[in-house]
């Protein structure tokens, strides 16, 4: 299924969305005592067209505890939504979906996949030997 990009809107609703929880995050208003302790990082918030639902990627400092910050974070959805209705001026408040961000992991398999030694041998090759190559 092929995905609309964002417009303007979505874009900016989810930005302050972002604001709003990280500001939550830092300043301690949660409810669980696990969230507290851990470093938490809101990489991006998506909201859907109708901007009825937005999705919250999160990371936590070296992926410790992701499942248990995970759970918890969504266990307190509801209080991050009465903070987004108060600072926002929606007409709905979005329903709030925490998820892990794996954009970090996939960076690193492609990492590993460039530093492997038979990717590395064919970046390395002249021009002209990987174009005779394609001929063939």
């Amino acid at each position: 299924m092929v995905q609309k990009e964002a417009s303007q809107r979505q874009l900016r609703v989810g930005q302050e969305i972002k604001r709003v929880l990280t500001s939550a995050l830092e300043r301690g208003e949660v409810h669980s005592s696990e969230l507290l302790d851990a470093f938490i990082t809101i990489t991006e918030v998506r909201v859907s067209p109708d901007l009825k639902y937005a999705t919250a990627y999160v990371m936590t400092l070296n992926g410790k505890n992701l499942g248990q910050v995970l759970e918890k974070l969504n266990e307190d959805a509801w209080l991050f939504k009465k903070q987004i209705a108060a600072k926002l001026q929606l007409r709905y408040t979005p329903e709030l979906n925490f998820r892990v961000d794996d954009t970090f992991i996939e960076v690193d398999k492609i990492e590993r996949l460039l530093r492997n030694p038979k990717v590395a041998q064919d970046l390395h090759k002249p021009d002209t030997e990987q174009n005779s190559e394609e001929v063939n």
